[in-house]
């Protein structure tokens, strides 16, 4: 297994049932319930030195989706472009996500969220094993819907083991 397989399995796995597209439902449902109850300044804290807050980990989880979507696009609808990578922290340094509200952020969650769930409830079928290349990596329209899913159950976790105890 090459190191982007394992890459990719490792989201993979957080998958928590078969019905993938229900996860995505219910991932999006318990982040905005994590993110519900905490505070304006409790969303500031960050684990560790040099590890994002709780608001840059939101808005990470919302450009992450954002570019998950144009590569599910792309692929679904034949794209033969090969699609450029991104590097998370060069994003989340560029994202000012501490300058915003939570309450902005949990609401732009909240649509790219739903404009996911319309994107992948409504694509055909037929399209689900359409491959392309992102980050010069092959990734089917169905393996990048569901690495947007176990990407978010892998944040949730992180949330939960390292935030979330220490708030307490």
């Amino acid at each position: 297994m090459s190191d982007f397989q394992k890459y990719v399995q490792r989201y993979l796995d957080k998958i928590p049932s078969e019905d993938w597209i229900g996860e995505l439902k219910r991932s999006g449902e318990k982040t905005l319930e994590v993110y519900s109850a905490i505070t304006e300044e409790q969303s500031l804290f960050a684990y560790a030195e040099g590890k994002w807050t709780l608001k840059e980990l939101l808005l990470h989880l919302s450009d992450t989706e954002r570019i998950f979507q144009y590569r599910i696009l792309a692929f679904a609808r034949g794209e033969k472009a090969e699609l450029p990578g991104f590097d998370e922290e060069n994003y989340a340094a560029a994202s000012f996500a501490n300058h915003r509200s939570l309450e902005s952020l949990l609401e732009e969650y909240k649509l790219i969220r739903r404009s996911s769930q319309i994107l992948l409830e409504t694509i055909e079928p037929s399209v689900l094993k359409n491959t392309g290349i992102a980050n010069g990596n092959p990734l089917a329209v169905e393996t990048i819907g569901k690495l947007l899913v176990g990407h978010n159950y892998h944040h949730l976790s992180i949330i939960e083991e390292r935030y979330l105890s220490e708030l307490k």
